[in-house]
């Protein structure tokens, strides 16, 4: 079977972005620098369809059903002509959850749960905050989301989401993918290749949540 090509956008930023926030399952809503980065995605993902001789009316398009991935989908089938509202959500790909540190910094979370903290800084993949998820656990429910696409799909996610998919992918290992910054307002493709952010390559690799 022929392996179906992801074009992969990360939500735009949000106040919490901003600020240095965990959001995890929190539903913030993109501010105005995440509209502009989501059109800037959406005509970025046209270049690429048109790029790939990509039909954009017979892809299907999902989106993580959290308000940030919504409203960066909507302004993405805005900027390429499409209905808003004509896509599918998936609840496999919400936000890692952070449990009881979503709505702290990290400094916040490492004051409050010094302990847990020092663990995840060490095991970032396997260790979860209390009441949330590990890495470990998107990556499962990733690789499900995955195995479940049967087309080459648009979906609109999380920097979270797209690590454990890269990890599943076989792209990145855990320990790799736990230090990439997944950019706001570019597209990721991931294909039978590898991953291509339109440009050509992976972008600068930095800690992140």
């Amino acid at each position: 079977m022929p392996v179906p090509t992801i074009y992969y956008i990360r939500h735009g930023e949000t106040s919490w972005n901003a600020e240095g926030r965990l959001q995890g399952a929190q539903d913030i809503a993109l501010n105005e620098r995440g509209r502009a980065q989501a059109a800037q995605a959406g005509r970025i993902l046209a270049g690429l369809l048109a790029r790939d001789g990509r039909d954009k009316t017979t892809l299907p398009f999902v989106a993580s059903p959290l308000i940030r991935a919504r409203a960066t989908m909507e302004l993405v089938r805005t900027e390429l002509g499409l209905p808003p509202g004509d896509y599918a959500l998936d609840d496999r790909l919400r936000e890692i959850g952070y449990g009881t540190w979503e709505g702290s910094t990290l400094a916040q979370a490492q004051a409050a749960d010094p302990v847990v903290y020092a663990r995840r800084l060490a095991e970032k993949w396997m260790v979860a905050p209390e009441g949330g998820e590990s890495y470990v656990d998107v990556q499962v429910r990733m690789t499900e989301w995955y195995h479940s696409v049967t087309s080459d799909t648009v979906a609109v996610a999380h920097g979270g989401t797209a690590r454990a998919l890269m990890v599943a992918l076989g792209f990145e290992t855990p320990a790799s993918a736990a230090e990439l910054y997944i950019e706001q307002g570019a597209v990721y493709v991931f294909g039978a290749a590898g991953i291509d952010d339109g440009i050509g390559s992976l972008r600068l690799r930095q800690r992140r949540a």
